[in-house]
């Protein structure tokens, strides 16, 4: 089992949210969801910690993409402008430096049209462990 398919399959509050990854390899890793009334916030605009879900399965997948157990350490997110209800995401995030034990990677976060709606940056920490030994115990297949 490969990583996207581990963390589509085990990650429950990313899946709850809507998100889901769709691509990764060793330079990228894409997240996808789309805004529905559920994501709004009091300003009818997308809630910005779902926003920051979307680009955590990114750096997620990026970071444990080659099976080494990574945890985030920290983390920022600047938001550019808003999504709306109906706004399909895409969060592409990228290695600034793969570090074996420090990595961190950026994530612009667009609409269907390209826009940006928000930039995290992301810092992790890798473990000594391999992801899917780490995981397979813990993670029981979410239930659809």
């Amino acid at each position: 089992m490969n990583i996207q398919e581990l963390l589509n399959r085990t990650d429950r509050f990313a899946a709850n949210a809507g998100c889901e990854i769709t691509e990764v390899d060793e330079q990228h890793a894409v997240a996808e969801m789309t805004v529905t009334v559920e994501h709004l916030n009091g300003g009818h605009v997308c809630q910005g910690g779902a926003l920051f879900t979307v680009a955590d399965l990114a750096i997620a997948a990026l970071m444990n993409c080659h099976g080494e157990l990574t945890f985030g350490i920290s983390n920022n997110i600047m938001f550019v402008s808003s999504a709306k209800e109906g706004d399909h995401l895409r969060a592409e995030a990228v290695f600034v430096t793969n570090h074996p034990k420090v990595p961190s990677v950026e994530v612009r976060v667009t609409n269907q049209t390209g826009k940006l709606i928000c930039h995290v940056t992301g810092m992790g920490y890798r473990k000594s462990s391999e992801m899917l030994r780490a995981t397979s115990s813990v993670a029981p297949e979410i239930k659809k």
